[in-house]
């Protein structure tokens, strides 16, 4: 293969891949959680071969791979999250996602960022994202790593895919009790 994008996108591809399913092997039966309707390995393989297929997309393209965009798939449907400079940024990555293999639809969860950040702001909002991750993963009743977290100037924007409703609730309110939140925006969606 003399091409490097496809080489890329083909080993990106296997390495999701090959991580789904040893998470998936290791991950331990869960019954106060069951896994939506009709949601199998093979859908969470198929969702984790889209997600990097729409990441290699995005950072091969010269004018949407410095977004701070996420990715998170649920059987076909793409939410993305982030931010951007403009709304044009916004459509291009739309325009884009729409074309990868295997999307059945995108949900368009990106805000427009708004003034300039500093370097200063952005260590604080590493480590604002970090303290909310660590939270959220230590929480009994979210265990869910299908949250995405991203901090933009103390404002955190929580977005991904959950088991329901009471789940976004408790994802929110541990987000406002960590230092250096200074508002939480929801773009959370319950499965299907």
């Amino acid at each position: 293969m003399n091409n490097p994008l496809g080489l890329r996108i083909v080993t990106t591809t296997l390495a999701g891949v090959m991580t789904i399913a040893m998470v998936a092997c290791n991950k331990p039966a869960d019954a106060t959680n069951p896994p939506p309707p009709n949601t199998t390995l093979g859908t969470e393989l198929d969702d984790s071969v889209v997600t990097t297929r729409v990441k290699s997309v995005l950072l091969d393209d010269a004018d949407t791979k410095s977004f701070d965009i996420k990715v998170e798939t649920h059987k076909g449907e793409v939410m993305l999250s982030g931010f951007v400079d403009n709304p044009t940024q916004m459509d291009h990555a739309m325009a884009i996602v729409h074309g990868v293999e295997g999307v059945k639809s995108v949900d368009n969860k990106i805000s427009l960022k708004s003034g300039t950040s500093t370097v200063g702001n952005k260590l604080d909002d590493s480590v604002i994202t970090a303290k909310v991750k660590a939270a959220l993963i230590g929480d009994s009743e979210i265990k869910s790593s299908d949250i995405a977290v991203i901090t933009r100037k103390g404002e955190v924007q929580l977005s991904g895919f959950v088991n329901n409703q009471s789940q976004i609730v408790r994802a929110v309110e541990i987000t406002r009790t960590v230092e250096g939140v200074t508002q939480v925006g929801n773009e959370m969606t319950v499965k299907k």
